[in-house]
């Protein structure tokens, strides 16, 4: 059995004598992980409900003090070092894996916090454009070390991780050019080990949710690469608002598709062109969904909350057409396994990967039916992480 605390321990050391090595001085570290959505997909930012959980792939931030005001920055992943002026931050994004970072510099910078030069060094192990949020992961990792070392006051738990989420996002969304909601930012931030969180996108309230034990949460990579920050999330979520604009007419109170139900999609719908109404079918029936499923989670209903995950996926490729034939595919082969509860693609779609509940004795024959019936359909080696969901930000060191 592998010691976990070991393996941290291990790849703490190792990660502090590289930067060592490249920066000198002794630093702190970090974390802040990755998620997968359980349920509740493009809802986030339709002012609804999302239930996601952190997982166990992470962005590990080393960082030290510099004495000027220079942020110099070192990607283990992309073998890669940029520097900048806290006084002079780059304009626009670049195209480049350092946007996360200068995003979120920029976002603090600009609510007025003091931050130090510093030396950062970077590492993740989130799969990138699968689907499991890289980006917030880096995001939160960075933000939370810049404000942790300004600050030695803060201490863990008094470093307002709401705020953190939201200046985070807002990176995304201004500097990075990806109009994402708040989930990602906000569940790296909250996660809690062992359970999902319930987020309501609009007021930010939320609540955790323990996960059952002997289950496991199955992702499934298809290896078919997305960026959100490219067009068709855009589009979909522009198609959202034209649906606000149309039902407003006669709901003259709707902020958001969280505010339209059920029925006065029926109503007023016809007025609406088709694809447009396909987008916001989605939306609202994926609000009711949610709710449904927390329900089913806290009374154990492992069947119930299933089944509303078969209904997600169906949504999604139907309505909401962010699904793609890999996909399609996997959930199909998940849905044969004995001690599948539910399964669904995760994330924004046009790839990446699908989530599956899984009883925990059958993960060995999930994953060997799941992968050797994947690569037979698509001559593709697919990547299956098991995981349990993690801790939000921290220092680990």
């Amino acid at each position: 059995m592998v010691d976990a605390k070991r393996t941290l321990e291990d790849s703490t050391d190792l990660m502090r004598r590289s930067f060592v090595e490249r920066f000198g001085g002794s630093p702190r570290i970090y974390r802040a992980p990755g998620r997968v959505n359980l349920i509740g997909e493009h809802t986030d930012y339709n002012d609804g409900f999302v239930m996601p959980a952190a997982i166990g792939f992470h962005t590990r931030i080393a960082i030290a003090p510099r004495s000027d005001r220079k942020l110099v920055v070192y990607s283990e992943n992309y073998s890669d070092q940029v520097e900048f002026d806290l006084d002079h931050l780059p304009a626009k994004c670049a195209g480049h894996w350092s946007d996360y970072v200068v995003g979120v510099v920029k976002m603090l910078v600009h609510a007025g916090k003091e931050l130090r030069g510093a030396h950062l060094l970077v590492d993740g192990n989130v799969p990138q454009g699968a689907g499991l949020s890289s980006s917030a992961s880096i995001e939160v990792a960075v933000g939370y070390a810049l404000l942790d070392l300004a600050n030695p006051a803060i201490e863990g738990e008094s470093l307002d991780r709401t705020k953190l989420a939201l200046l985070c996002q807002r990176a995304e969304n201004e500097f990075v050019g990806a109009r994402c909601g708040i989930m990602d930012q906000f569940v790296s931030s909250h996660g809690e080990r062992g359970k999902a969180l319930l987020l309501d996108c609009r007021s930010l309230k939320y609540r955790q949710l323990p996960l059952p034990d002997g289950v496991a949460l199955a992702v499934c990579n298809t290896m078919v690469k997305h960026s959100i920050a490219q067009g068709e999330y855009n589009q979909r979520r522009a198609e959202c608002e034209a649906g606000v604009r149309g039902l407003s007419k006669h709901l003259p109170n709707a902020r958001a598709l969280r505010d339209v139900t059920p029925e006065a999609l029926e109503a007023y719908g016809e007025e609406l062109p088709d694809v447009v109404r396909r987008r916001c079918r989605h939306v609202i029936g994926e609000n009711a969904r949610v709710l449904q499923a927390a329900s089913a989670l806290e009374i154990g209903d492992l069947a119930a909350f299933g089944k509303l995950m078969r209904e997600s996926h169906r949504s999604l490729r139907d309505d909401f057409e962010v699904s793609c034939a890999e996909l399609d595919l996997m959930v199909e082969l998940a849905e044969q396994v004995e001690g599948v509860y539910g399964t669904r693609m995760t994330g924004g779609g046009f790839g990446g990967c699908t989530i599956t509940l899984v009883r925990a004795d059958c993960v060995e024959a999930f994953q060997q039916t799941v992968r050797q019936g994947y690569e037979r359909g698509t001559g593709c080696r697919p990547e299956i992480y098991v995981c349990s969901a993690a801790d939000g930000v921290g220092r680990v060191a």
